[in-house]
């Protein structure tokens, strides 16, 4: 059976595989030149559209949730103890730092978090999905919506799984997460300045 450390550098190096970089690759362009550099779903829709942004997007949340899943059945861990949610968290920062970019230019982690915590806590994960999607529609703004799922998503670990859960505190520290992989947007979005999502930009 797998060491559980083992298990940890796995969820990385799952989570470090930047599917955004070799959707543009194949493409034929490096998605760090175009629209906004980030290495995220969000981007590829912009420049590559919406087929390839909903693979990438799919991938993203695969990537969180799977290790997971299997990762904690392979080291015989607790699916929803310390060690699964360590996997996670290791899923999630090999996106934002991926090892095969040199940890450079990885994504905001907002849907492998998504997948992470969709393994961990479906009922919350299925609430701030469904408020997410509720923000986008309103205010056409993707980081608006990801800066409000991400400060729901405690309140629905809070209710759906009790306060002593350590879930709760994993979710809280996220919150903060992505407030700070957040934080060119929020200026953006203070100076009105920030891209709506549905536009495409064109690659050069």
């Amino acid at each position: 059976m797998m060491h559980p450390l083992v298990g940890v550098a796995v969820a990385y190096l799952l989570g470090s595989i930047p599917a955004a970089y070799i959707a543009g690759r194949i493409r034929g362009i490096d998605l760090r030149d175009h629209g906004s550099g980030n290495l995220g779903a969000t981007n590829v829709f912009r420049v590559l559209g919406a087929k390839v942004g909903a693979v990438v997007m799919a991938f993203d949340v695969a990537k969180g949730a799977l290790p997971v899943y299997f990762l904690a059945g392979v080291t015989g861990v607790e699916r929803r103890g310390w060690w699964a949610i360590g996997y996670g968290v290791a899923a999630i920062i090999g996106h934002v730092r991926p090892v095969y970019l040199l940890w450079k230019g990885g994504g905001k982690g907002v849907a492998t978090s998504a997948g992470v915590f969709l393994a961990l806590s479906p009922i919350a994960a299925g609430v701030t999905t469904a408020i997410w999607i509720a923000v986008l529609l309103r205010s056409g703004y993707v980081s608006l919506a990801s800066l409000t799922a991400a400060f729901v998503l405690p309140v629905g670990v809070l209710v759906a799984e009790g306060a002593h859960s350590p879930l709760f505190y994993v979710a809280m520290a996220l919150a903060i997460f992505v407030l700070w992989t957040h934080r060119a947007n929020i200026g953006r979005l203070r100076r009105g300045e920030e891209s709506r999502f549905g536009g495409k930009t064109k690659a050069a």
